[in-house]
């Protein structure tokens, strides 16, 4: 496919960057007495995942003025994101969201806890970022996540949408339903006035069943995303839980017409699965950038989710050759070596 040329970015995502607070080694969050500091949030991880793999992203967020939003930023320019759009706040009320991520055993599953109300990121305004910052990427990306968060905040996502769009960015969205942050009533009816926007949709087959009340097969049900609003792509990820430590996870995805799979990943190793539906979209956008190509963008989503899953915290941290070493075994018969050497 054809993106626009000469950009300053290749992929520019808005989201809230949080601090994450981890106990160690498996503890829960009730028992232990210290934790393992780190940033997450689920744009970020979109626009890092594919820097990491060698495209140029920046990430459109607020922090507080203070050592913690230091500390994220530091942490952003980490996971080789452009921090140029970083607004930082300076008022008295700036804080930082914060969740608290506790890894499960069988039976016990891995729960997060939230504490984000009212943090910088939610008075984040349009009159914030530069006027030609719509013009400098090559694809827009967001979540449903920010537009949930504060009614203030979704009108300026929703305006940033139409510019980017106007300026000729393709725009991504994840669906990426949150329970904890609205009722499916209001999310349905935000998330379909976004659709029409859309060039590459990803969403659950669970959530396009329960909060946007579709019917029919998988297939069906991603087709209607392309005759109803116009999705250039529609992909969906299949993950299952065979316990917290080892999944299968495998996607679909509708293009130009035509479905694309390709056999699961099986009997992953979870170390931390925080980001790895992140790591897939990364992945994928990637993929479309530098070869254009559905097939290629399925297979590189699918290895980066399936390699995240394998590292600690939130960010992916893969290179490409790693991944295609990935993608190599993957598809490869026979025996394999142990160990790259």
């Amino acid at each position: 496919m054809k993106f626009k040329e000469n950009t300053d970015y290749d992929l520019i995502g808005l989201g809230e960057v949080m601090l994450r607070l981890s106990p160690p080694d498996k503890e829960k969050i009730s028992q232990s007495e210290t934790f393992d500091k780190n940033a997450g949030g689920s744009e970020l991880n979109v626009v890092s995942g594919a820097a990491m793999l060698g495209i140029r992203s920046a990430i459109i967020t607020k922090l507080p003025e203070n050592k913690m939003g230091h500390f994220i930023r530091n942490k952003i320019r980490y996971g080789n994101v452009s921090d140029d759009y970083i607004i930082y706040d300076h008022s008295p009320e700036k804080r930082l969201g914060i969740y608290y991520y506790e890894s499960g055993a069988y039976p016990r599953k891995s729960s997060v806890i939230y504490d984000r109300a009212n943090s910088s990121f939610c008075s984040l305004s349009l009159d914030e970022l530069p006027t030609d910052i719509y013009s400098k990427t090559k694809i827009f990306h967001i979540s449903s996540i920010t537009l949930a968060l504060d009614p203030h905040l979704k009108e300026n996502s929703l305006g940033m949408i139409k510019k980017f769009k106007e300026a000729g960015a393709y725009i991504s969205f994840d669906v990426n339903y949150r329970a904890s942050l609205w009722s499916e009533d209001e999310a349905k009816k935000v998330v379909e006035s976004i659709f029409p926007y859309v060039d590459f949709l990803f969403v659950s087959e669970e959530t396009s069943r329960r909060m946007l009340q579709r019917t029919g097969t998988l297939e069906e049900i991603m087709q209607g995303y392309a005759s109803d609003y116009g999705c250039k792509l529609i992909a969906t990820t299949r993950r299952e839980v065979v316990s917290p430590t080892h999944h299968n996870f495998n996607s679909k995805m509708l293009f130009d017409g035509k479905f694309y799979e390709e056999k699961p990943y099986n009997n992953i190793e979870v170390i931390d699965r925080i980001g790895s539906g992140d790591a897939y979209l990364a992945g994928v956008l990637y993929g479309l950038i530098k070869h254009g190509t559905p097939e290629r963008a399925l297979e590189i989503g699918n290895a980066l989710s399936a390699v995240k899953n394998t590292v600690i915290g939130d960010m992916s941290a893969s290179s490409i050759d790693e991944i295609e070493n990935v993608i190599k075994s993957h598809k490869a018969t026979g025996h394999q070596d142990e160990m790259v050497r």
